[in-house]
């Protein structure tokens, strides 16, 4: 009975230590100044939100927010720095698809999914099915008619390969039966000038940088890869409405930690970057780049990762997909 007694009193100390620990990593968190590497260039849609998430936490913790743009890799040279960094969430990493997407494609020096942890998404996008208007089809039904009638004579682009824009052509090509050429580029910009200019086809863009280029004639927006209508392009449906069922085309934009973070801080970084993205101010920004308020917890983000993780591996397992390519 004594040493049930001993043992009872261990456990019982054990779980005060447990949650004095907890209850310290919360007060004490941040301690110094936190990084948030952006694993590109300045520009884009991950740099300027990682600013102005930046002033915002240093204005409710009081400790400076460096963001430290350390592009190059396709994004594997700033993210190995968060996965070699200190498990402290002092080092957190503003991603996207890209970051499960590339290891997919070649070799990284970390596991996108066992070296990080989720904190919180920001913001998603849909992507818009773009076409040169001198395609002789107005609907989603029409091109998928056009293309299977010339099978491996459309060229869509991408921002290169791996891309979002890549592998939405891809997934596309095997829902719908078809047979696209996908021509990669060192980004979208270049890609949409030259659907505009004929040289390709068909693209898959973020809405933003193609809105102006719509509404003057110069693309056609045939299909919107979300659940929901753009407010900015009412008129143009979604996948679903104009005849594919349940396809979609979205990234997603989020925050992730050095695994091993102890979940207090995780949590306590969760909490803080959701109540920036309910600011009207935060909104405001995303409206303006195309982006829509995209939160979840740890968890649910968690299972974005992995959902998404085995969602494009089978993809670029069954369209045989190379880097080199």
């Amino acid at each position: 009975m004594k040493a049930f007694a001993n043992s009872l009193s261990l456990l019982l100390l054990g779980v005060l230590v447990t949650l004095a620990g907890t209850v310290v990593a919360q007060q004490t968190f941040p301690s110094k100044p936190i990084r948030i590497i952006v694993p590109y260039p300045p520009g884009g849609a991950m740099d300027p939100l990682a600013r102005l998430i930046g002033p915002k936490l240093t204005e409710s913790w009081g400790q400076p927010v460096i963001v430290d743009n350390r592009p190059g890799g396709n994004s594997v040279i700033g993210t190995e720095v968060v996965a070699k960094s200190t498990p402290d969430g002092h080092t957190i990493l503003i991603m996207g698809p890209g970051h499960i997407i590339t290891p997919l494609l070649i070799p990284t020096p970390y596991d996108a999914i066992k070296d990080f942890a989720p904190v919180v998404t920001l913001a998603g996008y849909p992507f818009v099915l773009l076409l040169n208007p001198s395609l002789p089809a107005n609907t989603l039904q029409d091109f998928i008619a056009l293309a299977k009638s010339r099978a491996g004579q459309l060229n869509y682009g991408s921002a290169g390969v791996g891309s979002i824009g890549h592998l939405g052509g891809e997934l596309l090509n095997g829902v719908a039966g078809i047979k696209m050429q996908h021509v990669g580029y060192k980004g979208t910009g270049q890609a949409l000038t030259d659907v505009i200019g004929g040289q390709l086809q068909v693209l898959f863009s973020p809405p933003l940088i193609a809105i102006q280029h719509i509404k003057s004639g110069k693309l056609r927006a045939i299909a919107i890869g979300g659940d929901k209508r753009m407010s900015a392009l009412p008129q143009v449906p979604t996948f679903t409405e104009a005849g594919l069922p349940g396809f979609e085309v979205k990234t997603w934009i989020g925050i992730v930690a050095r695994a091993g973070s102890p979940k207090p801080i995780i949590d306590k970084l969760s909490t803080e970057i959701t109540r920036i993205v309910a600011m009207n101010d935060f909104k405001e920004r995303l409206d303006s780049q195309g982006l829509e308020a995209v939160v979840s917890t740890p968890e649910q983000f968690a299972a974005l990762m992995k959902a998404e993780t085995l969602m494009w591996a089978n993809l670029i397992k069954s369209e045989n997909i190379k880097a080199e390519h």
